[in-house]
Parts: C-alpha cells; sequence; structure tokens
C-alpha cells in the first residue's frame, strides 16, 4: 500500500479495508513505519522502534474493530511488556528499564487490534506542556520544526499530523492531550476522571487528575477507542457512570441546540494573542451558524490560585517519583532535570496540611464549574494562549538551573519558598497554555478542536469544556463541526 492511500483513511477505514482484504495488516504496518522513518529524523518523535513486537502481534492473528491498524504509543505509562519505559528519564534510559507486563490499556489497544511499533518522546515525568527532555532531545512540529508540538504528548501529536499513524496514545495531566492537539491540528478528547484505565500497578494517576486517551485526526477514531477503552478494572476505586450508549454513536448524532459559555481572558490575567481570540472568534460564529446559543461568560473561579493547587500536587508526585526512581535505580539526583529537581525541593518543604487543604480546594472548583455549567452545555477557551512556542522557548535559564540543582543538593527548599521564585516561574510557564488545568482539577470531560489555522500556518486549536459524564455530548458537537469545517485532509510534511 502507498502511503498516498493510507493517508486518505482513519483507524476506522483502514480497518475496513483490512477485513474487506484489500490490504494485509502487515502492509498497513510497514506503510506506517516508512513514514516515521522518513519524517522522525526532523521530528525526534519516535524514541523506541518496536518493529518485531508489532510483526510478532500480527503473526499470533488479530480480531476486533481495529484489527490491523497500526497505533504509537507514549513512552509515559501506556507500559508494554519489555519494551523500554524510561518517561523522559536520563536515569531510566540510562539502564534501559523496561515494563514487566502490559497496562490494562495497551492490552484493551491490543484486543481492540491496534498494533502498537513503537513509543514516543515525552518531557521528563510528563512535566511540561513542550516535549523536550534532556534524555531524548527536543521534539518538533511538523507544520514548522522551528516549533513544538506541545507536549507531554509531543511525541504521538507530531507523528499522527505528519501521517505516520490515524492514532496515537497520550494521557492528560494538565492539557497533555489537549495542547499537542492544537499545536499539531488534531482532534484531542481528555476524558473524565476514572473513565479510561491506568492498571495493572495502579489504577488513579495524582487523584485521577491524569487521564489515558489518544490523539487523532478524525472524531470517530477517538470516540470509537474509547469505547473500546472505557470501563473499571481490578481495583478501580469507584465506578464511574457507564455512558447511555456507544460514544461512536454520539459522534455520528447531531447534539440537538447547545447552549456555550465563552471567553477569550486568560484566567491568569496573562497576555492572550491575537491569534487565540480569533480562534474563537470563527468557532463563536460557527456555533451560531449551525443554531446553537452563545454568550460570553467565565465561572467565577480563583484560576490562580487553582492552578497553584494543581501544582502543589503535582510538585508532590514529581518528589514522590524521583524517590521511587531512586530506591529501584540507585540513581543520583544528577539524573533528573533540574527543573524536575525545582518541584521536588520545593515539595520536600510543603507540609502534610498545606498539601491536603490544596487537594481539597479542587472539592470548591468543581462546584463553583458545576454551578456555571447549570443551564449550559459547555464553556469555549482557546485552547492555548498562543499558538506552538518556539523550541527553547520556555527552556529555563541556565542560572536558575544551576540554583536548582544546588537546592536539591543542600535541601533548601524553605528558602525556595521564600523567595517564590519557583511559583512565579512556573506560572510563567504556564501564561502560553492558562486554559486547560482546570478540567484535570475537577475531573471533567474536555476537548481540543483544530478549527483555526493562524497566519504563519501554525494550526491552533479552541477547547470545550464539559461536565461530569459529557464525553458522549462533547463528541456530538465535534462531530458536527468536524463536519461543517472538515480539517482530516490537513497534513504536514507532504512535500
Amino acid at each position: 500500500m502507498n502511503f498516498s492511500e493510507y493517508v486518505k483513511h482513519d483507524a476506522m477505514g483502514l480497518a475496513a479495508l483490512v477485513k474487506n482484504g484489500d490490504v494485509s495488516a502487515q502492509e498497513l504496518l510497514d506503510t506506517a513505519v516508512a513514514r516515521t522513518e522518513a519524517v522522525n529524523g526532523d521530528l525526534n518523535a519516535m524514541i523506541h522502534p518496536l518493529y518485531d513486537m508489532a510483526k510478532a502481534q500480527i503473526e499470533e492473528g488479530l480480531s476486533g474493530p481495529l484489527a490491523g491498524v497500526p497505533m504509537l504509543v507514549k513512552d509515559l505509562f501506556q507500559e508494554m511488556k519489555g519494551a523500554p519505559h524510561h518517561q523522559g528519564n536520563r536515569a531510566l534510559k540510562a539502564r534501559n528499564v523496561t515494563a514487566d507486563v502490559d497496562s490494562t490499556l495497551i492490552t484493551r489497544w491490543k484486543a481492540a487490534g491496534l498494533v502498537p511499533f513503537g513509543r514516543t518522546n515525552t518531557p521528563e515525568f510528563g512535566s511540561k506542556g513542550i516535549t523536550e527532555p534532556d534524555a531524548y532531545g527536543a521534539t518538533r512540529n511538523p507544520w514548522n520544526l522551528a516549533h513544538t508540538p506541545g507536549g507531554s504528548s509531543g511525541g504521538s501529536a507530531a507523528l499522527v499530523a505528519a501521517g505516520a499513524v490515524p492514532v496515537a496514545g497520550a494521557n492528560d495531566g494538565g492539557g497533555s492531550i489537549r495542547i499537542p492537539a492544537a499545536c499539531c491540528g488534531l482532534f484531542g478528547l481528555k476524558p473524565g476522571r476514572g473513565r479510561t484505565p491506568w492498571g495493572p500497578h495502579f489504577t488513579e494517576a495524582m487523584h485521577g487528575i491524569a487521564v489515558n486517551h489518544v490523539v487523532s485526526r478524525s472524531v470517530r477514531d477517538s470516540a470509537l477507542i474509547l469505547d473500546l477503552t472505557h470501563g473499571r478494572e481490578a481495583g478501580s476505586l469507584f465506578d464511574i457512570a457507564p455512558p447511555a450508549g456507544p460514544y461512536l454513536d454520539s459522534a455520528r448524532k447531531a447534539p440537538g441546540t447547545l447552549r456555550i459559555a465563552f471567553s477569550t481572558t486568560s484566567p491568569l490575567g496573562t497576555p492572550v494573542s491575537a491569534e487565540a481570540v480569533k480562534a474563537v472568534e470563527k468557532t463563536v460564529a460557527l456555533l451560531q451558524a449551525l443554531g446553537h446559543e452563545v454568550e460570553e461568560a467565565s465561572p467565577g473561579i480563583d484560576q490562580r490560585q487553582m492552578c497553584l493547587d494543581w501544582l502543589y500536587v503535582w510538585f508532590a508526585q514529581a518528589a514522590a517519583t524521583v524517590d521511587i526512581i531512586r530506591e529501584q535505580t540507585g540513581a543520583g539526583l544528577q539524573e533528573f532535570e533540574a527543573d524536575t529537581l525545582a518541584m521536588v525541593t520545593f515539595s520536600r518543604a510543603m507540609s502534610a496540611d498545606e498539601y491536603c487543604l490544596a487537594q481539597g480546594r479542587w472539592q470548591q472548583y468543581m462546584i463553583a464549574l458545576d454551578a456555571f455549567l447549570t443551564g449550559r452545555d459547555f464553556w469555549l477557551t482557546p485552547t492555548m494562549a498562543e499558538p506552538a512556542l518556539k523550541i527553547g522557548q520556555h527552556a529555563t535559564p541556565a542560572p536558575l538551573k544551576a540554583l536548582s540543582r544546588t537546592m536539591a543538593a543542600v535541601g533548601g527548599g524553605r528558602l525556595v519558598r521564600m523567595t517564590g521564585q519557583l511559583e512565579e516561574q512556573a506560572l510563567k510557564n504556564l501564561a502560553a497554555v492558562p486554559f486547560t488545568q482546570l478540567a484535570n482539577v475537577t475531573g471533567v470531560p474536555a476537548m481540543s478542536v483544530p478549527l483555526h489555522v493562524c497566519d504563519s500556518g501554525l494550526p491552533m486549536g479552541v477547547q470545550f469544556t464539559g461536565t461530569h459524564g459529557d464525553e458522549g455530548k462533547l463528541l456530538s458537537l465535534a462531530g458536527q463541526l468536524e463536519e461543517a469545517a472538515p480539517w482530516f485532509d490537513r497534513l504536514a510534511m507532504m512535500d
């Protein structure tokens, strides 16, 4: 199968070709591998080829609705037995740490017939909205190699946008599905808390703020894959209410008249680019043309404090992760990035009651968001405050990196807290992506839809945030928007 024919199809389309005998699973894999290798030298997006594993899976026989469809998975959880699991970290890379078991998610993807053939680049422990780890180097945006594809699922998004695969694994603890989808012109749905699995070693990440799913070129692929992967697993902390019907049916069904609030103002009070404003304004006009009711409004939430409360939990998770890796591998502090060590140092100076108070305030944000969405369906914002950043644009200055390493070595967390410098730097970095964290903290589903292309040629997404259980309704709207303003045929690196 040649590439020009391959990229005309999404995952469901490719699966239909395999089912009808028009192409074999091995032919699809060969095409996907060839395209990946053709573009990966420029993108640095796939870091662990797993071609033999994929071939063996095909030879064992495939079944399921997506039998034979090649995909890539993120090198941050989404573990594959015997495959590298380095999480963007030099200590794990140096020791070539591999997974001891397939994750529950991988098991479900394989049961659906998907064929993973490689793992994609991610920032260290997924902690940034860019993909520039010291361990593997920067991943680049296929629309413009001088720019980031976003993060933390940047490697996956870059290769989907370049047509190597129709879908790729992603996860989202603060925007890491939606940000790269926005940067690369893809569809990115973040499911709600507890909707998708994390097992078998644990069943929830950071009190449920992080969830697994995919980035995709088509809405229906995202919907079907959610159908095939959602649901409880062994040890689930709670049973989330199931959808009223298949998500794929929702994606195919018009949503009816919706009432949607919108805002173009950064919740942090930081600047929002003209392109981001234009993306929302264009979407508002499209929604009105489709018969929806749209009004300008925002929830009454102190989102600066909300972001800090999200960061405190994130910092504590970083500290726990570093401790676990050091215990398992004997790694020294020098084998972790300076920015990670800064988070660790801050966390060491935070008391347990401060942590509990920060995490406890999440409930107040959910109550406020729920009240805001009473009588409304969604809140529309830019996904990002500006187009994809340039590579290195958010690199921490060398003096700050040196200070972070020194403070980590001497346990200077209290001094770091007194200066407020880390919080200031973190909020500064969030200025480019101030809209995504609310959905993680509150646990609701949200999606980035690629409805705008900047004058520079870079894509830009808009975000719709719903309330608990709204995945199906979001997919209904996404399907309608996809039909009204198609994006599937926009592919990067096609020269």
